[in-house]
């Protein structure tokens, strides 16, 4: 995935789900493709987690997109469900990237 430029902000979510997960992917999959479709959304990796642990990152241009997102009504009603049924806790915090650099070996040698 290719980012802009820093900065931007990197919001990373992990949550627990509950055993009551009836209709859980599909309310997902629809949160997915909406938040794609936002003014800022920059994209979102999924992380490796354990048992019945979820992490993701997701990507914005800046804080106000990010808002734009959480205020966003479908969004509401969603987390809403999260709350209710499908989560038993998440964590999120929101970072702002400041400066970004990596290294790439040379399959070539």
């Amino acid at each position: 995935m290719a980012l802009p430029e820093p900065p931007y902000i990197a919001v990373y979510i992990t949550s627990i789900l509950s055993d009551d997960l009836d209709g859980y992917d599909e309310l997902n999959d629809q949160m997915v493709k909406l938040s794609e479709e936002q003014p800022g959304y920059l994209g979102r990796e999924s992380l490796p987690g354990e048992g019945n642990e979820e992490r993701v990152v997701i990507y914005w241009r800046d804080l106000e997109s990010l808002k734009g997102w959480r205020l966003h009504p479908e969004h509401q009603v969603a987390m809403r469900a999260g709350r209710e049924r499908y989560y038993t806790s998440y964590d999120i915090r929101v970072t702002r990237v400041e400066r970004e650099y990596g290294f790439r070996r040379d399959p070539a040698g």
